[in-house]
């Protein structure tokens, strides 16, 4: 291995990456058969949301041989510039009043269309909290309220937005009804374990399965209190989303174009180049981030000393989405706690270095992808007088990683695969 382990582990995370980047993924899976086998095609209207929304729209126009329009809403600092397709940017995750008006202004946009028409609708993580538009009787501000306390309760991925399907006006599929009897393509890139449509951005173009009495059982077992008349939102039935069979989706077209899995083996590609054997432990991995990070301590653990169940050097690579239940006053992020966790449990371990990050560049509410962690860190935190079991029990894993000059920044990458762990494990240091 010619690379430093910090390098290497650089160098994977810059892979998997680049592997979701939308000029690459979103050529091959534009619907351009529709233009040869329509006669007489309408228009061609071009929506979206996400963190990587406004590149894909980006890509499109470049690869798209006719005329287009369209709105896409992505988050501050995402945006890049298109000469067909506007895009607008608004907060994430907990919403604003931008992203409220963008999602009004989509909604008005597919109205009227009819069957000759095709909408393309792009869609990336981050897009739940970009599309605020709530149901009738709920605010904005209840949004807000809502985010913030699924965001904080220790909720998984999949159960904050079966909660934010039943309480919003364009999610859990209301999109793509409100195209109808247009064509609707949507082009996924997915930053959710398992990749279900429903879950990424909540599922704006396709049917929804869960129902109010799940959101509601998902509020109960978290604790969450919501506003009364929320509450009476999911008590009465009617947040129900537009379920599968609803005839509305009947034109409507599904296509992943990039996900965890696909990072995953991008990096495990410059691993192999590097002489290091890799291993893909997962891209669908949920749970608490320390409790996650103490479980990888212990393969990475049984690795080195017993060569099971790989044998050294070796990485360990996995992705999906864990969750911060925070109770201390630190900014969170899961990436960092995750590997705080995993520091801790490995104790200044020889020979096993560590790289966590999510794929977006923003790592909880921190403009921070992840950290780095090496054997020596733990030690070189208690020179500063600094505490690693303190600052993971305030959930202050960027003070830590920041303070030691270890924390991973890359600015927007302009696509979003979820989170990416790969604990490498030497022979030796």
């Amino acid at each position: 291995m010619r690379s430093t382990p910090r390098e290497l582990l650089l160098k994977m995370f810059e892979a998997a990456v680049e592997a979701a980047q939308p000029e690459h993924c979103v050529p091959p899976h534009l619907p351009l058969h529709l233009l040869q086998a329509t006669p007489n095609p309408g228009r061609v209207l071009v929506i979206g949301a996400g963190k990587a929304s406004a590149a894909m729209a980006r890509a499109l126009e470049r690869h798209w041989p006719g005329p287009l329009s369209g709105l896409v809403v992505t988050r501050y600092g995402y945006a890049v510039p298109c000469e067909r397709i506007e895009i607008v940017e608004a907060a994430h995750p907990v919403p604003d009043a931008a992203g409220l008006a963008a999602a009004e202004r989509m909604m008005a946009l597919v109205r009227g269309l009819g069957p000759e028409d095709t909408v393309i609708c792009l869609v990336s993580g981050g897009g739940s909290s970009l599309l605020p538009l709530p149901l009738d009787g709920i605010t904005l501000e209840d949004k807000q309220l809502v985010n913030r306390a699924l965001l904080a309760s220790g909720a998984t991925i999949g159960e904050m937005n079966c909660v934010r399907r039943q309480l919003s006006g364009i999610k859990g599929g209301r999109l793509a009804a409100a195209c109808h009897p247009a064509r609707v393509v949507t082009l996924l890139i997915s930053d959710v374990p398992g990749d279900d449509p429903c879950d990424i951005a909540s599922g704006p173009t396709v049917g929804d399965p869960s129902t109010c009495a799940d959101a509601l059982a998902i509020v109960k077992r978290y604790g969450i209190a919501l506003p009364a008349h929320v509450r009476a939102v999911l008590e009465s039935g009617a947040g129900e989303s537009v379920k599968p069979d609803d005839p509305r989706l009947a034109g409507c077209e599904t296509r992943m174009i990039a996900t965890p899995q696909m990072a995953l083996e991008a990096a495990a590609a410059v691993a192999r180049e590097a002489g290091i054997a890799p291993h893909i432990l997962g891209d669908a991995i949920e749970g608490e981030a320390r409790d996650v990070g103490k479980v990888m301590a212990g393969i990475a653990r049984q690795v080195a000393r017993h060569g099971q169940p790989f044998a050294p050097p070796c990485v360990l690579l996995s992705g999906g989405e864990t969750t911060v239940t925070v109770r201390g006053s630190g900014r969170g992020g899961r990436n960092v706690e995750f590997l705080l966790a995993l520091g801790l449990a490995l104790d200044g371990r020889p020979g096993i270095h560590a790289l966590a990050g999510d794929t977006d560049g923003v790592d909880g509410q921190e403009e921070v992808a992840g950290a780095l962690l090496a054997p020596d860190t733990l030690a070189r935190a208690w020179a500063r007088g600094i505490r690693p079991a303190d600052a993971l029990q305030d959930n202050d894993g960027h003070g830590f990683f920041g303070a030691l000059g270890d924390a991973v920044v890359t600015g927007p990458t302009l696509t979003n695969v979820n989170d990416f762990r790969a604990v490498l494990v030497l022979d030796e240091d």
